[in-house]
């Protein structure tokens, strides 16, 4: 056991020092100043079955306060609660931007149901406004009315083609508070922001929640068509406009947020197993080196503390415990962001496990054809 509580150690002063600094979270938008023109933006809001969460979301877009000229083109993907009428009620209740609401029909042989509609979101607004950005927002993500005028802003200032940040989730009930923060923590882990924001770096992600992007780079990477068959669309994107040579930033957002709740575990549940193997690459042996290696750095340390304890042995203990303080002092920041106790921080294991097990699961729902699951679809490996 002592052996396994070095191991757990080390790699938690490796992940403290050498990735990333991946557990801060002052990455935020970079220093922006207006622009002397104010490009022409098409906000793209793809939604399948979103009725639910769109008056809480889509009147913040209609209310951004951008200086230059804006239009909201909503896709509604072959809604059946009435998504596309309800868009057009509170446009018409609210007014502010313009709003198109139309309906791809159902997507071709090859393409998730989400670029589909991004696909033709696109080319809508291309006929009708030839727009110099694009923003791609998800349907329950709510913008402060300076949203869209910050993100072009910075664009413009540190000549970004993909700017994209990650949306602050909603943390109201006992399980979003327990999984929601970990989920950004994770995600942060695997793609540290500051190696992202490097110009020409190999780690490459962005926050699908939330995109703006030059056309004109997307034209040339492709996008979408490129990444049609993408069930994590948001990593893919960034790294097809990295691929065609342009520049991207991702951070975390003061002015984005999820209004999409999450109250039971299921929901969580689901949310995280649908693309978790899909992460992966639907690759067995990348499954077990991944539960291996949650098990070492996120469950080992407090087996091995209770265990040294219980066991009469304090280096073992000492090892454990100490694995165990660093792991918790590098989750503070993020709940400090999201505004939670940090005598939440030593329960990151127990949701570690519950993570660890959403992987497995995923895997199992692929292997029995039903991976990658999203309101009624089902998307098995491109």
């Amino acid at each position: 056991m002592e052996w396994i509580g070095a191991g757990s150690l080390l790699a938690w002063l490796w992940l403290l020092l050498g990735q990333g600094f991946f557990w801060r979270t002052d990455v935020r938008l970079p220093d922006r100043r207006d622009p002397d023109r104010w490009p022409s933006v098409a906000v793209v809001v793809p939604a399948r079955d979103e009725a639910a969460v769109l008056p809480a979301s889509l009147p913040t877009l209609l209310a951004q306060k951008y200086p230059g000229r804006a239009e909201v083109f909503l896709i509604d993907d072959g809604s059946t609660d009435g998504t596309g009428t309800l868009a057009r009620e509170l446009a018409a209740a609210g007014g502010g931007l313009p709003l198109t609401v139309a309906s791809p029909g159902e997507p071709e042989p090859g393409w998730t149901g989400k670029l589909w509609a991004v696909r033709h979101g696109i080319a809508l607004a291309r006929e009708r406004t030839a727009p110099e950005y694009l923003l791609l927002t998800d349907a329950d993500i709510a913008h402060d009315p300076d949203s869209l005028r910050e993100l072009v802003a910075a664009a413009r200032s540190a000549e970004l083609d993909l700017v994209s940040q990650m949306a602050r989730l909603r943390v109201a009930t006992f399980w979003e508070r327990l999984v929601v923060p970990a989920f950004v923590y994770f995600f942060g882990q695997l793609y540290p922001f500051r190696w992202v924001n490097r110009p020409g770096a190999r780690t490459t992600a962005a926050a699908g929640g939330c995109v703006l992007l030059r056309r004109e780079t997307a034209e040339r990477a492709g996008v979408p068509e490129a990444i049609r068959h993408a069930v994590i669309d948001d990593v893919s994107l960034a790294r097809a406009v990295r691929r065609a040579g342009g520049t991207v930033w991702l951070g975390l957002a003061d002015r984005v947020t999820s209004v999409r709740p999450y109250p039971r575990l299921a929901e969580l549940w689901r949310m995280v197993s649908r693309s978790a193997y899909a992460q992966l690459r639907h690759r067995p042996l990348l499954l077990l080196g991944t539960v291996l290696g949650l098990a070492l750095v996120y469950l080992a340390p407090p087996a091995a503390l209770l265990a040294g304890l219980a066991g009469g042995a304090p280096v073992v203990a000492a090892l454990g415990g100490a694995a165990w303080a660093v792991m918790c002092g590098t989750y503070l920041p993020m709940l400090r962001y999201y505004r939670q106790p940090p005598w939440a921080a030593p329960l990151l294991p127990f949701t570690a496990l519950l993570y660890l097990l959403m992987t497995v699961d995923s895997a199992v729902q692929h292997y029995r054809g039903r991976g990658a699951a999203w309101k009624g679809r089902t998307y098995g490996a491109p």
